[in-house]
């Protein structure tokens, strides 16, 4: 068998002269993928990171493919087409059609990745982006956030990696049976393995496994944060920087509600235990996860508030071991460069917008801070005064956004760049201004989809500039000038500056949330725990 420095050399030559058929041997496996003259990339789609988590290795941590699989190395494995993805879910609050039992798609034998290399790499030892996408920890897939845009401006500087993880029930079911029997958390550990599939064999693809960044948005922004925090914060993890956009910090229920969540999957596919669910058909379970969802959100009191997709992260005290704002404040950690971001409207789509009332805001909020006393809605209403807003829905997304998104940037900056790190901080006014504008900015091919094409590619180049130097401003890719982007706390300039983009100045300004109403959220940690 040829050298691995032999076949990282042959496939560069081979993606270079963009072979119709081009193929790279990691040792265990070979996979042949697709060129795209179009995009100047080579994907390869649906490679195996890690065993198929079913059976005995539901709700266990991953195991790392290259130690259970029955490949035969000599023979070629297709990689031209996406492979199947994770089992989606839906909260009761976010179905349109409530009269039947909305039974997502999805198979549980799904930690698959995708890579796109470049066509014509700079190097041979190319910068890679490992994208974990969004979703709420309940949909989403290794295609949600496509990299063809970014890896084609990036000439030949970026190798873009998209993973999938066990979502649901499936990834973050946590009750006590099964921190016993298994692991809380499985779908973070399955980023984790993912992440250290990369290590062993980005460098196949031509890939520099020291040079890798982490970048997610909504969940995927808040799964990137629990990487920094994973076992308390490593000091060499996997990446050396991390791009979190819109970071989705959702509440981390306690115990309790754990076990109301457990016991509800229990009731819904007719279980007495965790060796009865682990015996369960991955349809049955799929279909047992949605009904308690719908179970929980109508049952009285409801067990979950809207906005809120109830499965997600949890503090296991082994993998995350405290809310992740404790663990920045208490520099539990791993220590590296940060670009975060945030959106205009963050609450919008997660607020009902049929409340019309203080009274109702207050009722729904109180199912997702059931522990709030008197005092924390006294003192949040006197941040978030209703004389400040046009309407009680606005008022409740505001308060919604902050929480969730808006605040835990501001904690991320700050923390960063109090360690002497660099950190950036954007705050995207443009596009729809809601959750996820920044996406067609990023990521879209087709330009008719994108409203600005001069921010398209300004957008690009520093998020490009930072995963390959740390610094948004170092490198232009696009030929295209555009403004000085300046850390979040620099000695001597404004502090806690943040990058302002909309349609009529791009600029730095004070950061607008490194105020009163997050810094109280903060302090109340045991209430909104996040």
């Amino acid at each position: 068998m040829p050298s691995i420095a032999l076949v990282a050399s042959l496939f560069a030559s081979v993606v270079a002269a963009q072979s119709n058929d081009p193929i790279v041997d990691l040792g265990y496996a070979q996979y042949r993928g697709t060129p795209n003259q179009t995009f100047g990339v080579t994907s390869f789609f649906g490679l195996r990171y890690a065993a198929s988590p079913t059976g005995r290795l539901r709700w266990q941590a991953p195991v790392a493919i290259e130690y259970q699989n029955d490949y035969n190395p000599s023979i070629i494995i297709d990689a031209t087409e996406q492979g199947p993805i994770c089992v989606q879910t839906t909260p009761y609050w976010n179905i349109t059609n409530t009269t039947t039992i909305p039974v997502q798609p999805g198979i549980e034998d799904c930690l698959l990745l995708d890579i796109l290399v470049p066509a014509k790499p700079a190097n041979s030892r190319v910068n890679v982006m490992v994208q974990i996408h969004g979703g709420g920890y309940a949909g989403g897939n290794s295609e949600t956030y496509p990299g063809y845009a970014l890896v084609n401006q990036s000439a030949g500087n970026l190798i873009y990696v998209s993973i999938q993880y066990r979502l649901g029930a499936f990834g973050f079911l946590a009750g006590s049976e099964i921190r016993e029997n298994g692991v809380a958390n499985a779908g973070l550990l399955d980023q984790r393995a993912a992440l250290g599939w990369v290590q062993r064999n980005i460098r196949f693809f031509g890939g520099d496994p020291t040079k890798v960044t982490i970048m997610g948005g909504s969940a995927g922004g808040g799964a990137v944060l629990n990487q920094m925090i994973l076992y308390g914060g490593e000091d060499n993890p996997p990446f050396r920087a991390v791009i979190s956009e819109r970071p989705w910090v959702q509440t981390y229920h306690n115990n309790s509600v754990l076990e109301m969540q457990f016991r509800e999957v229990l009731n819904a596919t007719k279980c007495n235990d965790l060796a009865c669910l682990r015996s369960l058909s991955g349809d049955e379970l799929n279909v047992g996860q949605q009904v308690a969802l719908i179970n929980a959100y109508v049952n009285d009191p409801r067990m979950y508030g809207f906005g809120d997709y109830w499965y997600g992260p949890t503090v296991d005290g082994e993998y995350i071991r405290d809310f992740p704002s404790r663990e920045l404040s208490s520099g539990h950690f791993s220590k590296v460069p940060l670009l975060v971001d945030t959106e205009g409207y963050e609450g919008f789509i997660f607020s009902n917008q049929s409340q019309r009332t203080v009274a109702d805001e207050t009722a729904e909020l109180q199912v997702i801070f059931p522990y709030a006393k008197n005092s924390f809605w006294t003192r949040l209403y006197e941040l978030y005064p209703s004389s400040a807003f046009n309407s009680t829905f606005f008022q409740r997304q505001t308060i919604y956004g902050d929480y969730i998104i808006n605040c835990p940037t501001y904690y991320m900056a700050s923390t960063v760049s109090d360690f002497g790190l660099p950190a950036y901080k954007l705050v995207f006014n443009a596009g729809s201004e809601e959750h996820g504008a920044t996406r067609p900015f990023l990521h879209n091919t087709n330009a008719s989809t994108i409203n600005n094409a001069t921010l398209a590619l300004w957008m690009k180049d520093w998020y490009l500039s930072f995963a390959i130097n740390q610094d948004p401003n170092a490198q232009s890719f696009s030929g295209v000038s555009k403004p000085y982007w300046p850390a979040y706390n620099l000695p001597g300039s404004m502090n806690f500056t943040v990058m302002d983009v909309n349609y009529t100045m791009v600029g730095p300004v004070q950061d607008f949330w490194a105020s009163g109403g997050c810094d109280f959220l903060r302090g109340q940690s045991s209430v909104v725990r996040n």
